[in-house]
């Protein structure tokens, strides 16, 4: 049965406007069309295969469903370094506490308890705040369920992506929606299959690692990743 709230719960919380600060990150894009490998459509869309499929799917979905079925605040406080240790990257690590705590700090201002409960947590840790942990946070705070909190994360880093990649003109709109649309059907493809609650996080994207870890060399940058 087709539930309209929880559509209309996913429409505001996946849309682009929603004051989450995550026009701030390209998560490699830039780099990687700074060094000549991104330059169209086509590029593009093998770029979001690889993070949905490589980085996504086996790392932030993992460290989300830990932080959802976590049953107190150390417990989300430990998928939270679990996610600090297993992000290599020293510029992906600190953009993924940022653009999490740009997130918390929405929802601490809309009064998520949980966020609230949660904000004091990252207050006195440096490391902790990532992005994926957080989206649980304020997933379980909007009152959807794991199903759709996974659809809303991995949607808005198809949707960031996409709006990085049209920002820095390497596509335009027309494209972008095919690109979406593409997106969209592997986005799909991925949430049928469902982790192992023990499933430990791993990625394996080093092209983009690489492009966002050259980002602090770069004279010019419009994104923080």
């Amino acid at each position: 049965m087709f539930d309209r709230s929880a559509a209309l719960a996913l429409l505001q919380l996946g849309d682009s406007a929603f004051p989450a600060g995550g026009f701030a990150f390209s998560w490699g894009i830039e780099g990687l069309a700074a060094d000549g490998l991104l330059s169209n459509r086509g590029d593009l869309d093998g770029v979001i295969a690889d993070h949905l499929a490589q980085r996504w799917a086996s790392m932030d979905r993992i460290l989300l469903r830990r932080a959802w079925q976590a049953n107190d605040i150390a417990a989300i406080a430990a998928a939270d370094r679990l996610a600090e240790a297993t992000t290599p990257s020293a510029e992906m690590r600190d953009g993924s506490r940022r653009a999490g705590r740009a997130l918390l700090g929405v929802w601490v201002k809309l009064s998520g308890p949980l966020a609230v409960s949660y904000r004091a947590r990252v207050s006195a840790d440096a490391n902790l705040g990532h992005l994926a942990v957080v989206q649980a946070i304020t997933g379980r705070d909007a009152g959807l369920g794991l199903e759709a909190a996974e659809l809303v994360s991995g949607w808005t880093l198809i949707t960031g992506l996409v709006s990085a990649a049209v920002r820095l003109g390497l596509i335009g709109h027309i494209e972008s929606q095919r690109s979406l649309a593409t997106a969209r059907a592997r986005l799909t493809e991925l949430l049928a299959e469902t982790p192992d609650d023990d499933a430990m996080p791993s990625s394996f994207t080093p092209f983009i690692d690489i492009a966002v870890s050259r980002g602090p060399l770069r004279h010019v940058r419009m994104f923080t990743t």
